[in-house]
C-alpha cells in the first residue's frame, strides 16, 4: 500500500463523500475513485458501502482507517525527524487577527508537545493581506480568516464564527438585539488599503461597495468606530472596550477560521501543523 493511496482513503473515510474528499485533496473525483477501487482490490474486500448520498465505512474499512492513520502518523514523524537532522527545523506561522484565540493557544501547546525541537517563528500580519505573506514566501502556513482568493493555496477550515457589527455603545442601533445589513446602508464602513484582495474586502463590507476610512489593523478598525462612528464588523465573542458594542448580523455569512499553505508544499511540519490544528480547534474549553 502506498502512503499516497492511504491518504486518499483517509480523506474519503473522514469526509464520507468522494466529491468532498476530492476537493480536500485538490484532485478530480475519477482518479480518486479508481485509487480506492484499486485499494479495495489489493485488500480483497470492500472498504466503503456506496449510496447516492455518500459512503459509509464497512467493518474492514473501519479497521483499515485506524491502521492507516497510525501508519501516516509514523511516516510524518519520520519526515520531521529526518528534516530536523538535516537542519530543516523551522516553521514560520503567519497569524492574522486575535492571537489570544483559545484555538491558537491550544494549537501552540499541542504543537510544542509534538515537536519540541522545532523552532516556531511567528509573523503577526495586518488586515491588508489575509494570506499572511504566503504568496510572498514570508510564512510556511497561515492561521487566518476566509474568504479570500485561494488560487494556488490549500485551505483547511478550522471553525466558523458568527459575525456582528461593531458600533459605539451610544449608537441608537447598539440597543438592538440583532441587525440586518440593509439597516447599515447609510453608514460609512472601514476600507482596506488599495490592492487588498477584493474577495476579502467585499466580505468585510457586507458584499457591496462602501466608503470610509482606510485601516490596516484591528485596533485601527475599533478606533475608527470610536472616533468617527464608522461601521466595523467583527466575529462575535471577542472582548471589546466598554465604549463599543457588537450586535449580531442575521444576514451575514459566518467568518471561517482557516489554516492555509501553498499548494503542493510537502513540508511534513506543515502537514503535522494542519492535523494538530484541526484537533485543537475542534476542542472547546
Amino acid at each position: 500500500m502506498e502512503l499516497r493511496t492511504l491518504r486518499y482513503f483517509v480523506a474519503v473515510a473522514e469526509e464520507l463523500h468522494f466529491g468532498r474528499a476530492a476537493t480536500r485533496l485538490h484532485m478530480s473525483q475519477p482518479p480518486l475513485s479508481r485509487a480506492i477501487k484499486q485499494l479495495e482490490a489489493d485488500v480483497g474486500a470492500l472498504l466503503f458501502a456506496r449510496s447516492p448520498t455518500g459512503v459509509t465505512l464497512t467493518p474492514v474499512g473501519t479497521v483499515l482507517l485506524d491502521e492507516a492513520r497510525a501508519l501516516l502518523d509514523h511516516a510524518d514523524g519520520v519526515r520531521v525527524r529526518v528534516s530536523a537532522a538535516a537542519g530543516v527545523a523551522t516553521l514560520t506561522v503567519g497569524i492574522l487577527g486575535d492571537s489570544t484565540d483559545p484555538g491558537v493557544s491550544r494549537l501552540a501547546a499541542a504543537y510544542r508537545r509534538s515537536h519540541p525541537g522545532i523552532d516556531i517563528r511567528i509573523r503577526d500580519t495586518d488586515l491588508s493581506d489575509p494570506t499572511c505573506g504566503l504568496r510572498a514566501g514570508l510564512v510556511d502556513v497561515a492561521l487566518t480568516r476566509a474568504p479570500f482568493d485561494e488560487t494556488a493555496l490549500s485551505v483547511r477550515a478550522l471553525r466558523t464564527d458568527q459575525v456582528g457589527v461593531v458600533l459605539r455603545a451610544d449608537d441608537p442601533l447598539a440597543r438592538r438585539d440583532r441587525l440586518q445589513l440593509a439597516e447599515l446602508s447609510d453608514r460609512r464602513w472601514f476600507q482596506f488599503p488599495q490592492g487588498t484582495d477584493p474577495i476579502w474586502q467585499s466580505y468585510w463590507n457586507g458584499g457591496r461597495p462602501r466608503e470610509g476610512p482606510v485601516v490596516r489593523a484591528v485596533q485601527e478598525c475599533l478606533q475608527a468606530v470610536l472616533w468617527n462612528g464608522t461601521v466595523g464588523l467583527a466575529p462575535l465573542g471577542h472582548d471589546l472596550p466598554a465604549e463599543l458594542a457588537v450586535i449580531p448580523l442575521i444576514d451575514m455569512a459566518p467568518s471561517r477560521v482557516v489554516a492555509a499553505w501553498n499548494e503542493g508544499d510537502t513540508n511534513p511540519l506543515i502537514r503535522s501543523f494542519i492535523k494538530i490544528g484541526t484537533a485543537a480547534y475542534l476542542t472547546r474549553n
